[in-house]
């Protein structure tokens, strides 16, 4: 139901839009993967706490082919969520450029990782590995996580995000992850298929927190 004024008129979708913060109000659709998951919202609860209602998190239980279509229709509910993103693995999806050629043709944002999110939280500790395949990413993940936290790794650690900014650096993980890909450009390779190891999570990142250092001057 559309909201009203102060005298009582209804207000347009499009008058709500106008009134959307300089944050952006952030839709972000991902696979039934605890990790992508855990992770995000991890992200969002650091914010400071007017922002945090601002970033919607949701997991789609379709198949990864899917997400661009939940995540718009998802959205569609919701008109003041107009940074629209999905987040999800390389891992065995045989349509993997399709699927982010056409999310960024309908204009919505992609976070994806090659071979598997594993690759991004690598960078948090200095260096993104060449793994190239997401059974070894994960154990080889494991082994570097247990080294430099004390700590087990498990894919459904709900305190991954605080975790990996406790022992790790964020902004060195996003240089590393940038870097990556400008390399990857440079040398002619843009199928992020053929990006191996690589990872555009750290836009979505980084975007979120640039915007909430220049709203509030952090």
């Amino acid at each position: 139901m559309a909201r009203s004024d102060r005298n009582g008129k209804r207000k347009s979708r499009e008058a709500f839009r106008t009134r959307v913060p300089d944050l952006g109000y952030y839709f972000i659709v991902t696979d039934a993967k605890e990790t992508e998951e855990n992770y995000l919202y991890g992200l969002r609860d650091t914010l400071p706490k007017e922002l945090q209602g601002r970033i919607v998190i949701k997991v789609s239980r379709a198949k990864t082919q899917d997400l661009i279509k939940n995540c718009k229709e998802q959205a569609a509910f919701e008109p003041q969520y107009g940074q629209l993103w999905i987040v999800f693995d390389r891992d065995k999806v045989a349509n993997f450029d399709e699927i982010i050629a056409k999310a960024q043709q309908e204009g919505v944002s992609v976070g994806w990782s090659n071979p598997c999110i594993e690759i991004w939280f690598d960078a948090y500790f200095g260096k993104m590995h060449s793994y190239i395949d997401s059974v070894v990413c994960c154990r080889k993940f494991s082994e570097t996580f247990e080294q430099r936290t004390g700590q087990k790794y498990h894919k459904d650690n709900s305190q991954i995000y605080s975790v990996l900014n406790r022992f790790g650096d964020e902004s060195k993980a996003i240089q590393i992850a940038e870097n990556r890909v400008q390399g990857y450009l440079k040398d002619g390779i843009d199928r992020p298929s053929e990006m191996c190891p690589c990872t555009t999570v750290y836009e979505l990142v980084n975007e979120i927190q640039q915007k909430t250092k220049n709203q509030f001057g952090q």
